[in-house]
């Protein structure tokens, strides 16, 4: 593994009347003679900071100039990061970590291996300044005290993974020489302490795609070592979308794909190793189970599924106990559900005259609604699944305005990733009923898992790829759809469920037969 640390065994010549050289130069030519440093193909420098050669001449007298040198690289060279006796080259270890706006997600590697030996997640200390986004962007904005704030809380929520993962494991994660870090691009500016204002306001020249490698002590995150952070492409296309191409490898493939990482935002990348095509756009919260009245995280209480069972909705609760609110998985079976039951019609309004649909008397002024109680006590409104419609809708015209740019169906693509939490969770069946997902083969459409991570991950584990996520980020044709004129035109169309033009849908056509022959 081409790795971004190096743990290097030295038996050093001891000083003597003949060879006095100082301590500094005896140990840099003791690592540029090794093996390591011999098979890298770049020039290299290896820098040791005063700081480090405090403790070398004790640490070398303990273990008889047999030491174990820890190097790690700053982007250009090396640096001399610790010096221990003895032989503990077998004691290597790294960290990656997805930084997302709900969550923080962090695994401890073994470098020697590859194998990864934990994982800890946390929910990001910024939401204290915000739920979403923008509200953190406009806290910080003209605020250089805020910005510190924001920026020391991010710091705070990684150390809190360090240490959950060095209670797991039992290895040192402080000492660890990297940590490879993947976010969109506001998640970098809030990290790094930049104002993140030039990722909302046109012309969107924010402060940097592609921040320099620095010492986590510079962040104040306690790691004897380096942060790297997965550069980006645009405002709205961050780090995490070109690590989801480093975890998919489409850019490496002959076939066509697309890749769709669905949440507050939208990013859409088409393509495979001819061209990368790609976007971004608002997507909206209704998918992770915002703005929904009784939305919740998948969490302990949350439905995450919901069926229909002799004419009834039938929930099932995370946790198994008392449902306590709805998720983005339960939100899409919910919204298949009622339409095929025929409780709700194209436009995704309720019909009155359905046995399951109830009048919901409004407060003070506002007018009765109608609603569906999905679980004992909870219930789904006309105006969650307005709310909703339009989100799906947002995501899905993303992905025709894209095929239609470059001539193109989905009779063309081979796989259609959807990349995070809330793919994973997702019905297919469900999300194809409700026009969520194209009627393609279910072969076809692939659930990768957290791919900011497994992109991280892989960085991590081999520093060429770095080399690779520049090149890609250079390759990326990049749309920004809050430009296109159609693009609310469009989003009518995709409104409706499935779609308002049904031959699209030919399985979810059979579906409905069916159900009506079976009612």
């Amino acid at each position: 593994m081409k790795s971004w640390s190096k743990k290097i065994y030295l038996e050093l010549p001891k000083p003597s009347e003949e060879d006095h050289r100082p301590l500094q130069e005896r140990l840099t030519a003791a690592l540029e003679d090794s093996g390591p440093f011999r098979l890298e193909e770049e020039a290299a420098y290896i820098r040791m900071r005063p700081a480090a050669l405090q403790d070398a001449q004790a640490v070398c007298t303990q273990g008889d100039f047999r030491v174990t040198a820890t190097v790690g690289f700053d982007g250009r060279g090396w640096e001399l990061l610790k010096l221990e006796p003895g032989d503990t080259t077998g004691a290597h270890y790294g960290l990656c970590a997805d930084l997302g706006s709900t969550t923080i997600l962090m695994e401890l590697a073994d470098l020697n291996t590859g194998e990864i030996l934990g994982a800890e997640s946390i929910f990001n200390p910024q939401i204290n300044w915000g739920e979403d986004i923008l509200s953190r962007i406009f806290y910080t904005k003209d605020q250089p005290e805020h910005r510190k704030r924001l920026q020391r809380a991010t710091a705070q929520g990684f150390q809190t993974l360090i240490e959950l993962l060095k209670e797991k494991t039992g290895v040192d994660t402080f000492s660890c020489p990297v940590l490879i870090v993947s976010g969109n691009t506001a998640m970098i500016h809030f990290l790094l302490g930049l104002d993140a204002f030039g990722v909302f306001q046109t012309p969107y020249a924010v402060q940097t795609l592609a921040p320099d490698i620095c010492r986590g002590e510079e962040l104040g995150i306690p790691i004897n070592g380096f942060v790297y952070c997965c550069p980006g492409v645009e405002n709205y296309l961050g780090g995490d979308i070109v690590s989801g191409m480093l975890a998919t490898g489409i850019p490496d493939q002959e076939e066509i794909s697309v890749f769709l990482d669905v949440g507050t935002n939208g990013e859409l990348v088409v393509g495979n190793r001819e061209f990368l095509l790609a976007g971004a756009g608002a997507a909206g919260p209704a998918l992770e189970g915002g703005v929904v009245h009784t939305g919740m995280r998948a969490e302990s209480g949350a439905v995450d599924r919901v069926e229909t069972e002799q004419g009834r909705l039938k929930a099932h609760v995370i946790g198994e106990g008392e449902a306590k609110g709805i998720c983005g998985s339960g939100i899409v079976d919910l919204i298949a559900e009622l339409f095929l039951n025929g409780w709700i019609d194209l436009r995704g309004k309720f019909r009155e005259e359905a046995p399951e649909v109830v009048r919901i008397p409004g407060r003070e002024e506002e007018e009765a609604e109608l609603a569906v109680e999905y679980a004992p006590g909870l219930y789904f409104y006309q105006d969650d699944i307005d709310e909703f419609l339009k989100t799906k809708a947002a995501a899905m015209t993303m992905v025709e305005y894209m095929m239609n740019l470059i001539g193109l169906t989905m009779d063309d693509v081979a796989r259609f990733y959807v990349a995070g939490a809330f793919g994973t969770h997702l019905d297919k069946e469900s999300a194809v009923t409700i026009g969520l997902y194209p009627d393609i083969s279910r072969d076809k459409i692939i659930s990768p898992g957290n791919t900011s991570l497994k992109g991280a991950e892989r960085l991590l584990l081999d520093r060429s790829l770095a080399a690779r996520a520049e090149e890609i980020v250079g390759r990326m044709q990049y749309v920004q759809f809050g430009t296109v004129e159609d693009f609310l035109h469009l989003m009518v169309a995709a409104a409706a469920i499935p779609h308002t033009d049904l031959q699209r849908y030919p399985s979810v056509v059979k579906r409905l037969k069916e159900r009506e022959k079976n009612s």
